[in-house]
């Protein structure tokens, strides 16, 4: 049984950048993935332009479905309209998106098994055995990129609590005459508890979602109905409705053991007020890959340090800002709308010119003085 340096388990970004980053530092890996790629994947499909800076290489314009420039943010009937010159991102289709960053691993020569669904790992002193139905690899480390689904990272991390998770539930609405001269997201405030919802338009088509508190967020397919109805999407046409676990919070103390990493969803890195994890797990997984490497090279990881510098105070700083709005949208959303500035300010933690730690001390001495207790902020 021939050993290899590192053993990725899942082929999400996460995993693809982990396991093209490893290669590129010399180590000999193998990428496990579940699923047969390409393969369908419930996401609303936004790409910051924060998450494209990582790669190290170009997308293809057939990979981004659409450019965005601006937001409109909503809630109950009044709307603000905010856009600015450069790009905030993009919007993709996350099947073929992620097959392109797995074919950019395949490229460092990474092997990848496919239609493999990886059982357990028992971690000895000198390798972890990766056992699969169909038989056992060996690595002197492993990095688990499972997303939020699956069961791997317990291995390592506690279960989250239902207050540590978002659930989400999406669908595609064929619509070309709203989504092909539409550069915006809608943003839809008060539609869930702790949550919001979604109009992002693709090529001839819209992602629609909600995604709230799942301690919080009750008949979520009916609240979904609702919402396409509120915006004149008829939910009696029979939508495809998915639904799929979003981690959200600060970044854990357990994300590795002696030889066993977690990276993406799977180590909880999405940021709690939008969303995006994507950014987030090309970066870790890049991290990941780096840390492995300088483990088997001098003993020395530091990758939760890494993390932590990193991103950590933006996805803590994240969570903060999204029990704020969410507490206070009745508050908030007059001062948006009243404040051009606290809208443009936002938006520039996408394009990775900010923050939200930088946001936040740019925004509270801001606020009207009832949002403090009467007290000056």
């Amino acid at each position: 049984m021939q050993m290899y340096d590192l053993i990725v388990i899942g082929a999400g970004p996460a995993g693809s950048a982990a396991g093209r980053h490893a290669a590129k530092l010399g180590l000999k890996t193998l990428i496990i993935e579940k699923e047969v790629f390409p393969r369908y994947k419930p996401c609303a499909g936004g790409l910051s332009e924060k998450a494209i800076s990582y790669l190290d290489f170009s997308l293809p314009p057939e990979i981004i479905k659409k450019e965005i420039f601006g937001t409109r943010l909503h809630y109950a009937d009044r709307v603000i309209e905010k856009s600015k010159i450069c790009r905030l991102g993009a919007l993709v289709s996350r099947s073929k998106l992620d097959n392109f960053l797995l074919t950019k691993a395949e490229e460092m020569q990474v092997k990848i098994i496919m239609g493999e669904k990886v059982t357990s790992c028992d971690e000895t002193g000198n390798y972890v055995a990766v056992n699969t139905f169909k038989g056992t690899y060996r690595a002197r480390h492993v990095i688990i990129a499972e997303g939020a689904h699956g069961k791997l990272k317990y291995i390592v991390k506690k279960q989250a609590s239902k207050k540590e998770l978002f659930f989400s539930v999406v669908t595609e609405v064929p619509d070309p005459a709203r989504a092909i001269d539409n550069h915006f997201l809608d943003i839809h405030l008060g539609i869930s508890k702790k949550g919001y919802g979604w109009v992002f338009p693709h090529e001839d088509y819209l992602s629609v979602g909600i995604a709230g508190s799942l301690k919080d967020f009750k008949r979520p397919r009916q609240a979904l109905n609702d919402f396409l109805n509120h915006n004149c999407f008829n939910s009696g046409n029979g939508f495809k409705i998915r639904g799929h676990l979003i981690p959200a919070g600060k970044i854990r103390a357990d994300l590795s053991s002696a030889r066993i990493l977690l990276c993406g969803d799977a180590a909880g890195f999405v940021d709690s007020f939008s969303g995006e994890g994507i950014a987030y797990a090309i970066r870790s997984g890049q991290l990941a890959a780096k840390a492995v490497a300088d483990n088997l090279s001098h003993n020395n990881s530091q990758y939760r340090s890494d993390c932590i510098k990193e991103f950590g105070p933006n996805l803590n700083y994240s969570y903060y800002f999204a029990r704020l709005i969410h507490s206070f949208p009745k508050t908030f959303f007059p001062l948006y709308t009243s404040e051009s500035d606290f809208i443009n300010e936002y938006m520039d933690i996408f394009t990775g010119k900010s923050n939200y730690r930088n946001y936040l001390k740019w925004l509270i001495p801001r606020l009207p003085k009832k949002l403090s207790g009467g007290r000056g902020c």
